[in-house]
């Protein structure tokens, strides 16, 4: 009996050890693809890169991969962009996340296209998604912003953030999705502070 709880503890995960990257987006066929849809698109490459698969379960698709001795949960919430705090806080709260340890990725209008930012905190910066789980669970948590550019007439925001990548840009693209992919894994390896540095440009 004394050896079944020993293994039972020693089995259990550290929470210092583990980690949710939430990349953000819009289920849906019509949404694949698309400039606002980047965060899935990083967390489908991060899955892909450790052999592991998404499956639905409660307010979003969930999957786990391993990196350096670290844990990582990557979640696709299913609860449509404008409402992505629900599901950051249901699985920060089941998965007993600490603040420090979660990572959000999302499409920003105000950043150049093909550049990134990584930050510890701060404003939605006028992102529904950002705004909802500022709302949700506050606004210390590290947040990944890609940029996307804007370039777009007055009035066709919308159609922008929720059109497809255009031929001369998807070459970008796919590097932009792998180097968001290793700055996810950066930060849950060697921390925000030396990820920032590293990355930042």
């Amino acid at each position: 009996m004394w050896l079944k709880r020993f293994f039972s503890r020693s089995e259990r995960i550290d929470p210092d050890m583990k980690y949710l990257v939430a990349g953000l987006g819009n289920i849906g066929s019509e949404y694949a693809g698309t400039r606002h849809n980047i965060g899935f698109d990083i967390v489908d490459h991060l899955a892909a890169l450790k052999g592991a698969t998404f499956k639905s379960d409660s307010q979003g698709s969930i999957t786990t991969i391993k990196h350096k001795g670290r844990t990582i949960i990557l979640l696709k919430p299913s609860t449509y962009m404008n409402l992505s705090g629900k599901a950051v806080r249901y699985w920060v709260q089941k998965e007993k996340i600490k603040p420090e340890n979660l990572l959000v990725i999302v499409d920003d209008l105000n950043i150049a296209f093909g550049r990134m930012r990584l930050r510890g905190k701060g404003s939605d910066g006028g992102h529904n998604g950002i705004k909802d789980i500022n709302q949700m669970i506050g606004k210390n948590y590290a947040r990944l912003r890609v940029g996307i550019g804007g370039d777009f007439s007055k009035g066709q925001q919308v159609d922008f953030v929720l059109g497809k990548w255009s031929d001369d840009e998807k070459d970008e693209v796919s590097k932009l999705i792998q180097k968001g992919g290793e700055i996810a894994l950066s930060f849950a390896s060697i921390g925000l502070a030396h990820t920032m540095s590293q990355f930042n440009n």
